[in-house]
């Protein structure tokens, strides 16, 4: 039987009105992602989590990565 193990990433939004919310650094997430993903994470799923106005707070990923 597969097993996993699991790992949760909260990419914070920057440079938005009073809370820090706005834009999510697109360069800076995918350098992380890619890291992960060499050593044998992989994203299963995300959530944007959105304040007013279409801004974002931050972004959840969950990645997992199998165990032997």
């Amino acid at each position: 039987m597969k097993k996993f193990e699991y790992r949760v990433l909260d990419v914070a939004a920057g440079g938005g009105f009073w809370t820090g919310g706005g834009a999510i650094d697109v360069q800076e997430l995918t350098d992380k992602l890619n890291e992960l993903g060499q050593q044998g994470w992989e994203v299963v799923s995300s959530v944007d989590l959105n304040m007013t106005q279409g801004q974002s707070r931050a972004i959840i990923v969950m990645l997992k990565r199998q165990i032997n």
